[in-house]
């Protein structure tokens, strides 16, 4: 059996797993929220950009009305409520993010449906060969944007005052504000950061699986499964899991028997990722 077009298949969708896995990351570090609402965020936006071009909007308009509009919801939420949550516990700031999900998912049922849909890009139709195989553009474009947005994301935390204080509230709140470090400053400008991955996320997926409400929602479930695996810390080992987790579930297709159930991958993943690295997502959370 050969595997390959399969790898190759899973890579794009294995980059979405690591933009939102690392999206995750980024606000976790710097808030200590675990935002259940990443999928949710990201389909709305997704579903806006698929309305906007029925109604025959350039391409660069969706795009960016998609990710504004996401970012938008995260900066509301972060800016709003977040800081109600600020001083609860871990587990009460995470469940917070809850109510937001539903809300959304209720909203885009009243105006969309559940119907499922696909965004279409002209890179669908664009490809090149790899080992014989198909990898169209739009796969290429999710791989590369994981890649540069990690390079991005790692250089403002290693280099700006910003990453300076975003690493500051990681290791402790309460000292960071002695020390004159802006607080909600630095967590809202880590909920539009977490905004933006979650918008291009939902666009790629809508496009490479299909753009649906409630299943884009769950698309934060093997996003934790890759923060996890890179222990909620680091963001180039959540990048590489999540890729891993999007092969693993490409690989599962040709396979007859376990074929029909393959989307349940990432949760599998996510389960034996908790179990095996519980010990240390304890210690993270633990330190929150």
């Amino acid at each position: 059996m050969n595997l390959l077009p399969f790898v190759i298949s899973g890579l794009g969708i294995g980059a979405v797993y690591a933009l939102s896995g690392v999206g995750l990351v980024v606000l976790f570090r710097a808030t200590g929220v675990l935002n259940f609402a990443f999928g949710a965020i990201g389909a709305i936006g997704a579903h806006c950009a698929w309305q906007l071009l029925e109604w025959k909007m350039p391409l660069a308009v969706a795009i960016l009305t998609a990710v504004a509009v996401s970012t938008a919801i995260s900066f509301l939420y972060g800016r709003i409520f977040a800081p109600m949550l600020s001083h609860r516990d871990i587990v009460v700031r995470a469940v917070g993010t809850l109510a937001p999900a539903l809300i959304l998912i209720a909203i885009m049922g009243v105006i969309w449906g559940e119907l499922p849909r696909r965004l279409q890009f002209p890179t669908d139709q664009m490809f090149v060969s790899l080992f014989a195989v198909r990898l169209t553009f739009t796969r290429i474009i999710a791989i590369i944007l994981a890649v540069v947005m990690v390079v991005a994301i790692t250089l403002l935390l290693t280099r700006t005052r910003l990453g300076l204080d975003m690493r500051a509230l990681a290791n402790d709140r309460d000292l960071s504000a002695v020390l004159g470090v802006r607080i909600l400053y630095t967590e809202t400008a880590a909920w539009i950061m977490t905004g933006i991955f979650s918008g291009f996320a939902g666009l790629l997926l809508a496009d490479l699986v299909r753009l649906q409400g409630t299943f884009l929602t769950l698309l934060v479930i093997p996003a934790i499964a890759a923060a996890i695996l890179g222990q909620l810390q680091s963001l180039w080992q959540t990048a590489v899991a999540g890729i891993l987790i999007g092969i693993a579930e490409a690989v599962l297709t040709p396979i007859a028997w376990i074929s029909p159930y393959r989307a349940a991958a990432p949760f599998v993943i996510a389960l034996i990722a908790v179990t095996i690295l519980g010990g240390t997502a304890k210690v993270a959370l633990k330190d929150r």
